[in-house]
């Protein structure tokens, strides 16, 4: 896999993630973003050990775009205290089945996760492992097509857990395009990590040492993204 670096100084890198890559390594054994950035930084000859490449926020397997590593375990804390308060900002471009009833708004849910599955669902806010959950959107467009109507949608996501968008928007009756875990329209798609209409588009942070205003972004690429028109946003 070739890496496509947006950014690189001394303490971080940031770079596109593909689409059916591990963020880091797990139980598949698959090769993984830590491990693609370790062997690029070695084959530069930064160094003769081991670099250290920390993943500060995760994106799921089936979702493509911009990811941020730490090179330090200085530049790790600090990105890592970003995501902690909200000031690193996370944007996502992403096609749902159906339509949302506002052009824009707020979604606010509390998640609950099962390990055992790996899934996350709706749950009431004084149930045991309850986690507040809030992204505002922006609906792009609206297309009909084939498979029915289709939206395009512009995410901020303000808090981070695990399979946000992908369950807030499914509890909804708007699941991603493509996702055989939430959207009953593809349950029976039997593709093992398939990309899903989810990427993520735009990162907006400090920078570890200068604390300059960074923004890295990438535009949404892929069979998901294939369904529609794609315009520039």
């Amino acid at each position: 896999m070739k890496l496509e670096v947006l950014y690189e100084d001394d303490v971080m890198i940031s770079c596109v993630k593909p689409a059916g890559v591990p963020a880091q390594s797990d139980k598949s054994n698959d090769e993984d973003m830590v491990t693609v950035i370790k062997n690029y930084l070695y084959d530069k000859g930064d160094t003769d050990e081991e670099p250290y490449v920390a993943p500060i926020h995760r994106l799921d397997r089936p979702v493509g775009g911009v990811m941020i590593f730490a090179k330090t375990p200085e530049a790790a804390a600090s990105l890592s205290g970003q995501v902690t308060d909200g000031a690193m900002v996370k944007f996502y471009q992403a096609i749902v089945t159906g339509e949302l009833p506002d052009e824009a708004g707020e979604l606010t849910d509390y998640l609950v996760r099962d390990p055992k599955t790996n899934t996350s669902k709706v749950a009431d806010k004084g149930d045991k492992g309850a986690k507040k959950a809030v992204l505002s959107y922006e609906v792009l467009d609206v297309f009909e097509t084939d498979e029915g109507v289709l939206s395009y949608i512009l995410i901020e996501l303000q808090t981070g857990r695990h399979h946000q968008i992908r369950v807030q928007l499914a509890s909804r009756g708007c699941g991603i395009w493509g996702d055989t875990k939430y959207n009953p329209r593809f349950a029976k798609t039997k593709r093992t990590y398939r990309q899903i209409g989810l990427y993520a588009s735009r990162l907006e942070l400090a920078h570890p040492v200068t604390g300059e205003r960074m923004v890295f972004k990438h535009e949404p690429e892929g069979e998901a993204f294939d369904v529609i028109e794609m315009e520039d946003f």
